[in-house]
């Protein structure tokens, strides 16, 4: 008997497997559960999460996760129960210290902390395994890397291998090819407790430019209260290599104080620390490998920063994150094999292009004739409604929005950023 070309004929270990249990993976997990939830099922999915931190069972206090969200929507519903704080308004902070409110409404912004999410998480793969709809394995090792033919896919381990017909990779991985602008959104936080009554819990501050600013790019700070003594405040820089260690920590040492309204940071107990480097890039990021010889397309499925999910211009990704595993999960749970899983390209096309310009714009800087970084986003926000940022920024506007938003924009660094990016792309072939 012959084979659908796109289906394995090695018997498989499990329905799914996922490389990678951070941020992408578990949002998967949480969309599927979702998903066999609401359904009635003949038997239970079979899952095998390869990851060696079992982040459902530990809850690693290991990042923070920070979206706007539409009141009454259905992701607000499905993000409820793991969300720490919603606030309906965020302040914008210019670089002399001016702080403009920002009125979100239909929208509010939430902060929705990893261990939090872990746990909701965890709870939902549990009532979904009770239920008989899920059977979910953890393996605590790293995957050493995927092969794959016309007859499986096999996710490599230091001891044998694991075959599925959807393997979802959420390991980093290089771009198809180099891209013209790069920055490197580097971050330093700490969740800090201070005296009682000094944090106002109802003042989220989103972007706060008065913090020193780096030769070539943009910084600015954060902060985002729990409670009236405790907050989350970050530094964070767009900068063309990450900062070193003790740059990046006596740059948010500096910004504490003023943060919290306090004279010093020795007031301050620091009960958590996070960091990262997250690229931005206009290089592209494919959301499948190439296929092997008899596939239409790879059984493998790339998600978060690997997928595309980052932003290029503001190193945003949890919305698309989210996106991509409720149309994954979805089709998961509908026992749709890997090669034709339709996955939600994470933005829009044209969204890259004006990416790229933003990107050209602040590495070149005013000095360059680019873009005054903290200025381009004040004047962005002060110019349009928090709305029509906030939902570019999550790739969901449309031509119309984007026209008034670039009409808001420097015209002068954003024509020369154009000019340069199509010089560049005739010299390459692009």
């Amino acid at each position: 008997m012959g084979h659908d070309a796109g289906v394995p004929t090695t018997t498989a270990d499990a329905d799914a497997v996922l490389i990678g249990g951070g941020g992408a993976s578990t949002a998967v997990l949480h969309h599927l559960a979702l998903h066999l939830l609401r359904q009635q099922h003949r038997r239970p999915l079979r899952v095998i999460v390869v990851d060696p931190l079992d982040r459902l069972a530990e809850r690693p206090a290991d990042r923070t996760w920070c979206s706007w969200v539409p009141r009454g929507s259905a992701a607000e519903a499905e993000l409820e129960p793991a969300v720490h704080r919603w606030w309906p308004t965020v302040q914008v902070v210019a670089p002399d210290g001016t702080a403009a409110e920002l009125d979100l409404a239909p929208l509010r912004y939430a902060m929705v902390r990893g261990e939090d999410y872990y746990a909701h998480v965890a709870g939902l793969v549990d009532l979904a395994r009770e239920r008989g709809a899920l059977q979910l394995e953890h393996l605590p090792v790293a995957a050493l890397g995927v092969e794959e033919d016309s007859s499986a896919t096999r996710v490599v381990l230091p001891e044998g291998a694991l075959v599925a017909p959807v393997v979802l990779d959420s390991r980093p991985a290089p771009p198809a090819r180099p891209g013209a602008s790069s920055l490197v959104q580097h971050f330093l936080g700490q969740r800090v407790r201070g005296r009682e009554g000094s944090v106002d819990p109802d003042r989220a501050v989103l972007m706060d430019f008065s913090v020193s600013q780096p030769e070539v790019g943009l910084a600015f700070g954060y902060c985002l209260p729990s409670d009236t003594a405790t907050a989350l405040v970050e530094h964070t820089a767009f900068v063309p290599e990450p900062l070193g260690a003790a740059e990046q920590a006596a740059a948010l040492a500096e910004h504490l104080p003023r943060a919290l309204g306090t004279t010093t940071s020795a007031d301050l107990v620091v009960e958590h620390v996070e960091t990262g480097a997250i690229p931005m890039t206009d290089a592209p990021f494919p959301q499948r490998p190439p296929a092997p010889p008899g596939l239409r397309r790879s059984r493998v499925v790339r998600l978060g920063t690997a997928g595309g999910a980052v932003r290029p211009s503001t190193g945003y990704a949890f919305t698309a994150m989210q996106r991509a595993a409720r149309a994954v999960a979805g089709q998961l749970a509908a026992g749709v094999p890997g090669d034709r899983l339709e996955v939600p390209h994470p933005y829009p096309r044209r969204h890259a292009w004006m990416d790229a310009l933003v990107l050209r714009a602040l590495l070149d800087g005013p000095r360059r004739g680019g873009l005054d970084g903290p200025e381009f986003f004040v004047r962005l926000f002060a110019r349009n409604p928090p709305q029509r940022v906030l939902r570019f920024l999550d790739g969901l506007t449309g031509p119309g929005e984007e026209l008034a938003l670039m009409a808001t924009s420097p015209r002068g660094p954003m024509l020369r950023a154009a000019a340069l990016d199509a010089a560049w792309r005739l010299r390459s072939g692009r």
